[in-house]
């Protein structure tokens, strides 16, 4: 059970927008597919702005938005998709460095590598974790990524959806919050996993060359093997699986749901998945706001989350369904009740 879950703190660390128009103008991304996903500007970093940087910024606003010092923190958790700027590095322990301090009883720390439903394969983990009933009664989870060239296109790497940079954060406890954490739940159908592998080798390109990103190659690769109905039906049945079980076991309707918390894919994407299947109007989404910064990897729900508090869209006794989807295929959806809504405002950057 979950009820005794409860979110104290969330937030997010983006930088600056770039306009859709501006990488179309420059053949930096197709017209076409401007057109197809809908979005209107992309979150990209400065230079000096690393992904795990921007996670522990996230995580600092995180914890004063939950008023909970660093000695309370029990587990940290990471979660990324992307490289983290350095080979045989401990992202997560820099992360808690920046965020927690580095003091000798410093909490463990540890990298949840479960591409985009990483936040929310986080959340679960540590819901765990702090419902074993130890000592520790809060959890902080981050995620941060940053999507660069020379091995990743963010306009093109993966057509119908754009990647953006930056941090996220939240805040899990065991005692008290803004939200409670009524259930979630998560599915996982690994049989669709070669979706993102294709055909390619494990090893390196055998030249030295940079491997460069490319899900649509991978993903043609994995349809002439198994036909486009069949994957279309599988990836609809895991992604209905986990939103029927998590209504299920938090006792209530899709009816009753005021807000959803979407990954920030492309409106196509959007429609099939989410709008369509399950009768969801667009304006009671996240959407309206992710069109303006891209998908961030892990981290979409903890900072779509922050957004809907920050802008006053959620009130008292309206419940939340959070959804994400990673590669593998896992999908996780999760209901949170907001029990109050806090004296946030969205930081500016």
């Amino acid at each position: 059970m979950t009820d005794e879950l409860y979110i104290a703190g969330c937030a997010s660390w983006l930088p600056r927008a770039v306009p859709v128009a501006e990488a179309v103008a420059s053949g930096a991304f197709p017209e076409s597919e401007a057109v197809r996903t809908g979005m209107q500007a992309v979150r990209i970093a400065a230079e000096e702005d690393s992904a795990a940087d921007m996670a522990a910024r996230a995580a600092r606003l995180a914890l004063r938005r939950a008023g909970r010092d660093p000695s309370e923190i029990g587990l940290l958790l990471h979660a990324t998709l992307y490289d983290q700027g350095h080979d045989l590095w401990g992202a997560a322990s820099y992360v808690q460095a920046l965020a927690l301090g580095t003091g000798p009883a410093a909490c463990p720390a540890v990298e949840i590598r479960q591409v985009s439903n990483g936040g929310m394969a986080a959340v679960e983990l540590a819901g765990a974790f702090l419902r074993a009933g130890g000592s520790s009664a809060t959890a902080l989870l981050t995620a941060g990524d940053v999507f660069c060239p020379p091995a990743f296109d963010r306009w093109r790497a993966d057509p119908g959806t754009v990647y953006a940079d930056g941090g996220a954060a939240l805040v899990l406890a065991r005692s008290t919050g803004f939200a409670r954490l009524r259930a979630l739940v998560t599915v996982s159908d690994p049989g669709l996993e070669r979706m993102h592998r294709g055909d390619h080798a494990f090893r390196p390109p055998a030249d030295g060359g940079v491997r460069k990103v490319d899900l649509e190659e991978c993903k043609e690769q994995y349809l002439a093997r198994h036909g486009m109905r069949a994957t279309v039906e599988r990836a609809a049945r895991g992604q209905r699986s986990a939103v029927e079980g998590v209504l299920a076991e938090a006792k209530v309707e899709l009816a009753d749901i005021a807000r959803f918390v979407l990954p920030h894919l492309g409106r196509r994407r959007l429609e099939s998945a989410f709008f369509r299947p399950f009768g969801i109007a667009p304006e009671r989404t996240t959407w309206p706001w992710s069109r303006g910064v891209g998908h961030l990897g892990a981290g979409d729900q903890f900072a779509g989350l922050a957004r809907l508090v920050e802008d006053r869209q959620v009130g008292p006794g309206d419940l939340v369904l959070l959804l994400g989807v990673g590669a593998g295929f896992t999908w996780s959806a999760a209901v949170v009740e907001v029990l109050e809504v806090p004296d946030w405002s969205a930081p500016e950057r």
